[in-house]
């Protein structure tokens, strides 16, 4: 039997996911995941959201009311250690995706505000590139689109990859209650990617009073949704994961907190370095 929270990626086609805000149950978080061919292209209008464009395999332009921005990306596989090529886009705009090579992208949604915002290319040479935890807790992060960043409204991005026998979004933690600054209100989606793809990994989300505890089995392409509560993640021997993270709230603010009966790994002293993401 499938998790409810749990998204399975269509195998062939165009569209490999695509989780809307009706779909999941929430109000904020949007997320599509696309297969473009050499030549192909995805036309989309925002509307009344915004859009982060993370070209997550291959090389696209992309106009946007009138003006070109061409080149974005130069990955060949979401393993390899580059950071991504993504694009702002505002409310309102019209958008076109014209593939230069075999693409996936990654179409991170959420509702706008009023504010005038503007299109931006986002530097990947810029982005914030980490390494969080120790021993078999490493793992990769680059911040794509963070809440100190301030060309949005409310999407957050960030992308993991995280070793082959390792832990990640560990320990346990959660941000589902709006109580800043020492937590806040934020839905998600984790997109995974498996190396070599026909690896598996776990996710399991659960709360404290357990009304919500899925433990999914994930492959390649499938994403797994987080209305609430902690959300770690596994990625058994021989097979990399990488995930991409969506998250949206009611404010722009990533606080989580830790499950109290996992925290103490924290300040044992061969894991002092451990936090959360």
């Amino acid at each position: 039997m499938v998790s409810p929270l749990l998204v399975k990626a269509a195998p062939i086609g165009r569209e490999i996911v695509n989780v809307t805000p009706a779909r999941a149950g929430w109000t904020h978080v949007g997320f599509r995941a696309v297969r473009l061919g050499q030549g192909e292209s995805e036309a989309c209008n925002t509307q009344d959201r915004e859009l982060c464009l993370v070209v997550l395999t291959g090389t696209v332009t992309v106009t946007v009311d009138g003006l070109v921005y061409a080149d974005l990306g130069k990955r060949h596989s979401v393993f390899d250690d580059l950071a991504p090529a993504a694009i702002y886009i505002p409310a309102g705009k019209e958008a076109n995706i014209l593939a230069q090579t075999n693409a996936e992208l990654g179409l991170c949604t959420a509702p706008s505000d009023q504010a005038v915002r503007g299109v931006h290319v986002i530097d990947s040479a810029a982005m914030r590139r980490t390494t969080r935890g120790q021993g078999a807790n490493t793992r990769y992060v680059c911040d794509i689109l963070p809440h100190d960043d301030p060309i949005a409204a409310h999407l957050l991005v960030v992308e993991v990859m995280t070793p082959a026998g390792h832990s990640s979004s560990y320990p346990p933690h959660k941000h589902d209650l709006e109580e800043p600054p020492l937590e806040t209100q934020l839905e998600e989606t984790y997109y995974h990617r498996l190396n070599p793809p026909q690896g598996f990994a776990f996710q399991r989300v659960y709360t404290d009073d357990r009304s919500i505890d899925e433990a999914c089995a994930v492959e390649d392409h499938d994403v797994v949704m987080v209305p609430r509560g902690y959300h770690p993640v596994t990625a058994p021997y021989g097979y990399d994961l990488y995930y991409l993270n969506v998250m949206a709230g009611p404010h722009r603010f990533w606080v989580f907190r830790n499950d109290p009966a996992h925290e103490w790994m924290l300040s044992a002293a061969p894991l002092a370095t451990l936090k959360g993401l």
